[in-house]
């Protein structure tokens, strides 16, 4: 069986939520972003991959935007795709001909939404399918910049969201922002910096089902598992059994040790005051950052059990060094100034700072997995014996949908 890469590009909207992603479909040789040069030799990669991997589940409430050519387009292939869960990508070399218009107006007509990749300039070639079309992306990287306001203005007498893609920087954000773009994509956006200066926000929500689980005097094990949910909780967590008087008595590994040392009755008062400050001006959606952190951490326990059965401690370790390794990103500080204020146990602050021991070679391995390169993922997976690529990928696609669950708890 031919083993999948799936790659997920955030698209957010104006106000930075998350509505959708591209969907990148990459062999385990390729190191290339995006799908094979190909599309229409990996068309049947694409469907297989949506019927055996189970995207439907990883996408959570979002859409996916999948790249299709002319061949695809016309293809009765495009049918197993669920018209509620996608956007049909049509790529900006593709020849326009009768054909594929009548093609796109059939699938409009169906419920299928389409977006046209690449657009540099409002031109007779591409107007027959402006008025099919939901979604226009802008590559910024092939337009000069003073360019841009002519291309939202040419694209003003259709009813479409206008896509900039290639963002990297604050400032080009920035500027697309202040010139009517819908839609964001690039690293920046990705990384993501662009929330990095906001407010940690903190679910009202998933607040009031912790302090139920305190106030019903629930089991450790059921409270460390609400925290599970709550990447940003967790760093809030170890700050505040830092901050008792005293402090605690040894380093913390794990959530249950967090948990347990700082003690029901002061849990519950920081639950009670993290409260009057959650939600203020605060997204319903879960953000890509968050649900980067929370598949990473899910990602690294799961290879941990695989390393090690039976070693629990060893497990939550792996967990909480997946989980706080994008700290410096979400509160746009250095990492190091950040892990001071807590006290982690050496192995898991090694980890993070220097990628040093087991858990910095996992986390290596994730950080290279999603940067697409493949050659320094397989130079790793050749030192883990218990540890296949097959295996790496089957982790990743639970740890993703136990991710997307967390819009679930959000709602």
């Amino acid at each position: 069986m031919q083993e999948i890469f799936l790659g997920r590009q955030p698209i957010l909207d104006r106000n930075h939520d998350l509505v959708a992603y591209e969907l990148l479909f990459r062999s385990g040789q390729t190191t290339q972003a995006g799908i094979a040069d190909n599309v229409s030799a990996s068309a049947s990669v694409i469907v297989n991959a949506y019927a055996e991997l189970g995207i439907q589940n990883m996408l959570g409430k979002q859409r996916g935007f999948i790249n299709v050519d002319a061949e695809l387009l016309m293809s009765d292939m495009l049918h197993l795709l669920p018209k509620s869960k996608v956007v049909l990508e049509l790529l900006g070399t593709m020849e326009i001909t009768a054909e594929v218009v009548r093609r796109c107006g059939e699938l409009r007509s169906m419920g299928y939404q389409l977006a046209l990749d690449d657009i540099g300039e409002v031109s007779d070639r591409i107007k027959p399918l402006l008025p099919l079309v939901n979604v226009v992306k802008v590559d910024l990287l092939q337009m000069e910049a003073n360019m841009l306001p002519d291309i939202i203005h040419s694209l003003k007498p259709w009813p479409l969201l206008l896509l900039v893609k290639k963002v990297d920087s604050v400032e080009q954000a920035r500027s697309c922002m202040k010139l009517g773009f819908h839609l964001f994509q690039g690293y920046h956006f990705a990384c993501p910096q662009i929330i990095s200066g906001k407010r940690v926000d903190l679910s009202r929500v998933g607040l009031m089902r912790l302090l139920g689980l305190i106030m019903q005097d629930a089991e450790v094990a059921d409270i460390e598992e609400e925290f599970r949910h709550h990447p940003n909780m967790t760093y809030n967590l170890m700050r505040i059994v830092n901050s008792v008087a005293s402090g605690p008595p040894h380093k913390i590994g794990s959530l249950r040790q967090g948990i347990v040392v700082l003690g029901r009755k002061q849990l519950q008062r920081w639950v009670l005051l993290l409260l009057y400050t959650a939600g203020r001006g605060s997204s319903q959606l879960v953000s890509p950052l968050m649900q980067m952190a929370a598949t990473r951490g899910k990602l690294m326990e799961l290879i941990a059990i695989a390393d090690r059965p039976y070693d629990r401690d060893y497990h939550e370790r792996a967990f909480m060094t997946g989980i706080l390794s994008l700290l410096d990103t979400l509160l746009s500080a250095p990492l190091l100034e950040i892990l001071d204020q807590l006290n982690l146990l050496d192995e898991v602050k090694a980890a993070l700072l220097s990628r040093e021991g087991r858990l910095g070679q996992l986390l290596t391995l994730l950080e290279k997995k999603e940067g697409n390169d493949s050659k320094t993922v397989s130079s790793i997976l050749a030192g883990l014996s218990f540890l296949s690529l097959g295996e790496l990928i089957t982790a990743e696609l639970e740890a993703i949908c136990w991710a997307n669950g967390l819009d679930e708890i959000y709602h």
